[in-house]
């Protein structure tokens, strides 16, 4: 009985990683509707609507103090460097799109917002390709080829995103 209950759980195990390994393909919406489709690569990340950009992913919760914080650093790198970056705000405490869209219009961001209902595994698929536990706000800066370069949980300073910006644009 313990070798077939042990055999039972290694199987679900195994294809449990092997759905994940290749299930690399995502869609997720924005709170204004476009729709984003992502494949996770080795090395990161690729954006298809936001290739040769630098993608600052920002995972991010309306209750939370530092990330509220970040919004103004983030809509003013956004509008700074609207050519070369592409930043992405992906709500993680509940909002559900509407609640979102509301949100995002009386803080006047500018970039994206994603409803962690509108991204679907995506959220998921980041946490354990990041070791992310849940932490915010959790950066994500993912380069021209993809190539994930920086994570981050906790706040960036604006002087450190401008850092990573003039890195990577190099």
């Amino acid at each position: 009985m313990k070798k077939i209950l042990v055999f039972i759980i290694s199987v679900l195990i195994l294809s449990v990683l092997a759905q994940a390994k290749e299930n690399t393909n995502f869609t997720f919406t924005d709170t204004n509707g476009k729709v984003y489709h992502a494949k996770g690569i080795d090395e990161g990340l690729i954006i298809n609507e936001l290739k040769n950009k630098i993608v600052f992913l920002e995972f991010f919760g309306h209750k939370c103090p530092p990330c509220l914080a970040s919004i103004p650093h983030y809509k003013n790198l956004q509008t700074k460097h609207k050519n070369n970056i592409e930043v992405i705000g992906i709500e993680v405490q509940g909002f559900n799109n509407a609640e979102l869209k509301a949100f995002a219009k009386s803080k006047g961001i500018n970039y994206p917002t994603v409803a962690q209902e509108k991204a679907g595994y995506f959220v998921s698929y980041i946490a354990q390709r990041a070791n992310w536990t849940g932490a915010i706000p959790f950066l994500v800066v993912v380069d021209k080829r993809g190539v994930v370069q920086f994570i981050q949980a906790g706040m960036i300073t604006p002087a450190g995103m401008e850092t990573i910006i003039k890195e990577l644009s190099k």
